[in-house]
């Protein structure tokens, strides 16, 4: 026995060869990541729009910004591990055509590289929604919000994610877990659950859990670390926000950490100023405290960082365009969405590379989670997705239910002080009027549900408001849709949706005031009576808006925000229906 144990202690000093485990087998992301070259390993990084309708066809637009021609030529030139799709891109047209393209990206970045895409859009619904019809459309996070259901916020998800998937969308760039307590934030506002963080915190888990275990498609949260109180538009400027670090805490974080805990994919970071959270004035995209000491230590995140668009003047202010991919890189992003100059900011990344401000294993680090983030989603095994398959998902009858279900549960009422809701219209003569989207026809289709006459106003001059004032005193109700009234500086500049409420109500005519987005219009609305609020002006919410009006669901939504020094948050009108 004794002689045993000497043995085995001698193969111990000598490495214990004899004994050794065998080693591990190399995972699939790091067969990958061996093979790459350096370059191969910066295209992953980046993440890119391309313009045309399919991958072959040749665009003036690729050549001005890439130096080649087509999509394909673009993907296989930069080794990009990411495309992002837009209307203005060509890239969304209709369920085949996007299918065809997202296969035809794919062959070109897997006969370049071997490494799939990850192929994705801005799809929260509401006002930030890129897919076009037949694809189904939800009303957007506010709404959600007012519905109070986190079943809702999942069912979004999960047809929202199925849909994108079977077109060969794969990240979605949703939800967004933002705490919307500004009235007058410019670039959230609706996007936004609401302004309570444990609302906010429970539709966000939700959702990510929707996306991507109820469709296996990636969300993201957006926008950390928090861009719910600015003033600022952080696409033209940059904003500063003011929290303490105790706010940030109590406000803006639990979205975040609700996100983590469901296990999300991905978090966009904001390009937003937080002195509190790191005093150097850097944007959170560039900022290592917050990046990295913040996201990556405190909150303990181990997903993929992706940047907000390096197009953005918020994240373009301190530092040139070579500079801010650098500088993002090491404050700990890992994927870098749209840069104004993709050949500036690939040689900027490979020149911090050569001169040893970035080291080889810090690109690692970031390749790593993209890798595996496109294994866990099944990419790294990409088959090309069924165009007529993805004809018959995409606004399928059954996602449409779904949708006008969640939606006639978010519909809010705020205002019905003459009692004149539910209204019953058999006999009787209705207008709808006032703000319109040319992208859902908001004021014809309500128009059509109420089976009422329209004319859409927008922001009427005199001679118009004369008109819709005519049409109105020769009916029996008047609906007037109202978009933000409450700006009159950057929206609605002279306060044009003002007037027009004004004189309707000046014709002593019912009048039903309806906000499609903000619901903060009430606030500069004097003399309503009547006034509910969609946060949505897509065809499901008219759909559903028109059922509330004449009493074929009652109003089941609740405030998600305060409308101050007016109604809490909470607050919601209810009444039975026959």
């Amino acid at each position: 026995m004794r002689t045993r144990s000497v043995a085995l202690l001698a193969l111990a000093a000598l490495g214990g060869t004899l004994f050794a485990a065998p080693a591990a087998a190399a995972s699939p992301v790091d067969k990958i990541l061996r093979r790459m070259t350096l370059p191969e390993k910066v295209g992953q990084l980046f993440t890119g729009y391309v313009y045309g309708s399919d991958a072959t066809t040749a665009s003036a637009d690729n050549r001005r910004l890439y130096g080649v021609d087509t999509p394909a030529e673009v993907v296989a030139k930069y080794h990009l591990g990411g495309v992002i799709y837009f209307t203005w891109t060509n890239s969304l047209q209709n369920p085949r055509q996007i299918a065809a393209l997202s296969n035809g990206l794919q062959a070109a970045a897997t006969a370049a590289t071997g490494v799939p895409l990850e192929i994705s859009t801005d799809q929260e619904h509401g006002v930030v929604s890129r897919m076009p019809a037949p694809a189904t459309q939800f009303p957007g996070g506010m709404a959600l919000g007012a519905g109070r259901n986190p079943a809702d916020a999942y069912r979004t998800g999960q047809v929202t994610g199925a849909e994108l998937r079977a077109v060969g969308i794969t990240q979605a760039w949703a939800p967004d877990a933002d705490v919307n307590v500004n009235p007058a934030n410019p670039v959230i506002g609706v996007r936004s659950f609401g302004s309570d963080p444990g609302l906010v915190a429970s539709l966000t888990a939700s959702q990510v859990l929707g996306f991507q275990l109820g469709a296996n498609t990636s969300a993201a949260a957006k926008h950390f670390p928090g861009h719910g109180d600015t003033a600022t538009d952080s696409h033209t400027g940059l904003p500063v926000i003011t929290h303490t670090r105790e706010q940030w805490q109590r406000i803006d974080a639990p979205p975040f950490k609700a996100a983590i805990a469901a296990g999300v994919d991905a978090i966009m970071s904001a390009h937003i100023v937080v002195p509190a959270l790191d005093p150097a004035g850097d944007p959170a995209t560039l900022s290592k405290p917050i990046i990295t000491g913040l996201l990556r230590g405190e909150l303990g995140y181990r997903g993929v960082i992706v940047s907000d668009s390096l197009e953005m003047a918020g994240v373009r202010q301190k530092y040139g365009d070579d500079r801010v991919p650098v500088l993002a890189l090491k404050a700990g992003v890992d994927m870098l969405l749209m840069p104004p100059d993709p050949q500036v900011a690939f040689d900027a990344v490979l020149g911090a590379v050569a001169s040893g401000e970035l080291t080889e294993a810090r690109i690692d680090e970031s390749v790593r989670r993209v890798l595996a983030l496109k294994q866990k989603r099944g990419l790294l095994s990409w088959t090309p997705v069924d165009p007529a398959a993805a004809e018959l998902s995409v606004g399928s009858a059954e996602h449409l239910r779904v949708a006008q279900s969640v939606t006639d549960r978010t519909v809010t009422a705020i205002r019905n002080d003459t009692g004149l809701l539910p209204y019953a219209a058999a006999g009787k003569k209705i207008f709808v009027t006032g703000w319109n989207s040319s992208a859902y026809n908001t004021v014809p289709v309500l128009a059509r549900e109420l089976g009422a006459t329209s004319l859409i106003t927008n922001l009427p001059d005199d001679k118009k408001i004369a008109e819709a004032v005519t049409a109105a005193s020769a009916v029996d109700l008047t609906v007037v849709l109202t978009s933000k009234a409450w700006d009159t500086t950057v929206t609605d500049p002279g306060g044009r949706q003002q007037a027009l409420v004004k004189a309707l109500i000046a014709t002593g005519r019912p009048v039903v005031v309806v906000a499609v987005r903000d619901p903060y219009d009430l606030a500069s609305l004097p003399g309503v009576t009547t006034y509910l609020a969609t946060y949505s002006y897509t065809e499901v919410s008219m759909k559903s808006l028109a059922k509330v009006l004449l009493g074929a669901v009652p109003p089941r939504g609740k405030l998600p925000v305060e409308i101050p020094g007016h109604y809490p948050y909470g607050y919601g009108l209810t009444w039975r229906v026959p």
